[in-house]
């Protein structure tokens, strides 16, 4: 049977274990109810901050939820947090989600999720193809990527695909081009999580390869702010953000500082919210990407998605105030995720430590 055909209901409940490796829970009937109630909740909400793709006009929320190493369990390990964190995005009027086969399971829990609310259709996916092949020009790995995503994420067609950090990008770029003439996919992409890369970004922006573009950018960090951003804007190029708290750093460098009060301003009442609503507010950025574990991070996180965003002089007052907190300037030098490090134990962590413990 051709692949391209496979219609969703046809292969829903054979994804599972057969499709992943990973044997996954169906979720209970009271699980399912709430899920459904949670997306009848988010799809009536009018006040959450939208923002409409340059070259198509849909809208798309402008808080994402991101999966790196926070949706990343190993099998049998519980998940219920991720359900809640899943369920209050939704609830709060959320639609943006972005994984990747690269982040260990953290695809099919997505896929799992998804799978449990009656809206799902309405969430706008991002995923990604890490792939290589066996030489160059060898499109196989990505097909097959591709093909085992649109089976863990209960798929026909995916909102966006993403060359994963520029991997094979000559390759991998024109595939997904085929992909989305096939109406496998509606956009394309390309990503990175470093500023060394901004440059190559920029360059595939400025060719008009891609419809987003993904990247690192937040108050600390602003080097997109030099090229990235404007080609992005100028050829009507979407943009994701990733790290925009700084996988944390910025939430311990604030610790035990008060906001200022100059925040309630623009309706920010934590830190978090502080920090989103100032990536939130380029007038280039479409949806911030930020992942958590915790649903009460959750909960707050989603409140920046409405009331007012700060204009271009609020944010250089608040960067202005950033640069009056001790350690702010060296968050680089900071490991992610300070004081968590035993948080994430999942695939890419073990992974991780079995590898330093044959090095020892």
């Amino acid at each position: 049977m051709d692949q391209s055909k496979i219609n969703r209901r046809g292969f829903l409940g054979t994804v599972g274990a057969a499709a992943t490796g990973l044997a996954l829970a169906a979720p209970t009937t009271a699980q399912a109810q709430d899920a459904n109630s949670a997306s009848s909740a988010a799809g009536s909400n009018p006040d959450v901050l939208t923002r409409a793709l340059p070259r198509t006009g849909e809208k798309v929320t402008a808080l994402g939820l991101g999966t790196f190493l926070t949706f990343d369990r190993k099998p049998g390990d519980r998940r219920d947090d991720l359900r809640q964190v899943f369920e209050r995005y939704i609830a709060a009027g959320g639609r943006v989600v972005d994984t990747s086969p690269l982040y260990g399971s953290a695809e099919v829990s997505v896929g799992q999720f998804m799978g449990e609310f009656s809206g799902s259709d309405e969430l706008f996916l991002a995923n990604k193809i890490w792939a290589t092949g066996e030489y160059l020009g060898d499109e196989s790995h990505a097909e097959e990527s591709f093909r085992q995503s649109r089976l863990r994420t209960w798929r026909d067609t995916i909102n966006l695909m993403q060359c994963h950090s520029i991997t094979n990008a000559p390759v991998v770029i024109p595939l997904m081009k085929a992909w989305q003439q096939e109406g496998l996919i509606r956009h394309v992409g390309v990503t990175h999580h470093e500023s060394a890369a901004q440059d190559q970004l920029t360059a595939i922006v400025e060719r008009g390869d891609v419809d987003f573009v993904q990247t690192n950018y937040s108050i600390f960090n602003r080097d997109a702010e030099r090229r990235l951003l404007p080609a992005a804007a100028d050829k009507g190029v979407s943009v994701l953000i990733n790290l925009p708290l700084e996988k944390a750093r910025l939430m311990k460098v604030v610790e035990g500082h008060s906001l200022p009060d100059f925040a309630q301003e623009f309706g920010a009442t934590s830190w978090a919210q502080f920090f989103l609503k100032w990536v939130m507010a380029h007038p280039a950025v479409t949806s911030v990407l930020c992942g958590t574990s915790n649903p009460d991070h959750m909960s707050d996180n989603v409140q920046a998605m409405a009331g007012p965003l700060p204009d271009e002089r609020m944010r250089r007052r608040m960067v202005a105030h950033m640069e009056t907190i001790p350690g702010f300037a060296s968050i680089a030098s900071m490991p992610w995720y300070p004081g968590k490090e035993k948080m994430y134990s999942g695939l890419i962590r073990e992974a991780q430590a079995n590898a330093s413990r044959r090095l020892q």
